[in-house]
């Protein structure tokens, strides 16, 4: 078991806390806030309230999510612009998800999508760096929930910047199509790079109105 006690997290969501492995300082573990899962379902539309406790909890959403067909195949490319899943591991305040934590070129904990824009604007170089994401996104066809740009970090390889999700991987969809056709992904992901750029559009003009 992974001693969390005392530890602080480098970051927060609504659901979970992220703590840096203390023994591997380029892996991150995500802990679900306690009781979370409980309050989401209490505050889930009423069709949703028949589902599990466990269906509500981030940690168990996101290990279905690695396991989707796109990550099974064995192509390095896959991830290139993912953090890699290491599993479930118990700590001492609870069960985790041990995924790649990202560094910069300082090796500092990468700052998200989100801060750099809200920092720099739509610089020539993120610029250049969302279109090889949206690249990639067509080519692997991983599928994600909304791109968020707090969801994504900026990390560096041979000194530029490659976009890297850290969160909100898996499908909206309610049906399984998107899992079994390339067709159905295909159109799923390019909703998905329209919604990203509309919430990128909507986060630099002053977040009026609705992104969606």
């Amino acid at each position: 078991m992974i001693n969390l006690d005392g530890v602080q997290p480098f970051a927060e969501g609504g659901n979970r806390r992220c703590y840096v492995h203390p023994e591997n300082s380029y892996r991150c573990l995500k802990v679900t806030i306690q009781d979370q899962s409980k309050i989401a379902k209490q505050n889930a539309p009423w069709y949703k309230k028949f589902r599990s406790e466990s269906t509500f909890d981030d940690n168990i959403r996101e290990q279905k999510a690695y396991a989707q067909r796109a990550l099974k195949k064995d192509n390095p490319e896959t991830w290139k612009h993912l953090a890699r899943w290491h599993g479930m591991v118990e700590t001492s305040i609870g069960l985790a998800s041990e995924t790649d934590l990202i560094r910069d070129n300082q090796n500092n904990i990468a700052i998200t999508l989100e801060k750099y824009l809200f920092t720099y604007g739509m610089t020539d170089e993120i610029q250049k760096a969302i279109k090889e994401f949206e690249t990639w996104l067509r080519s692997s066809l991983v599928l994600t929930k909304n791109i968020i740009p707090h969801n994504i970090v900026l990390g560096y390889e041979d000194g530029k910047i490659v976009l890297k999700i850290i969160d909100g991987l898996g499908s909206k969809s309610y049906l399984p199509l998107t899992q079994i056709s390339d067709l159905f992904a295909r159109r799923y992901v390019e909703r998905r790079i329209q919604l990203m750029q509309s919430r990128i559009n909507w986060d630099l003009t002053g977040r009026k109105g609705n992104w969606k």
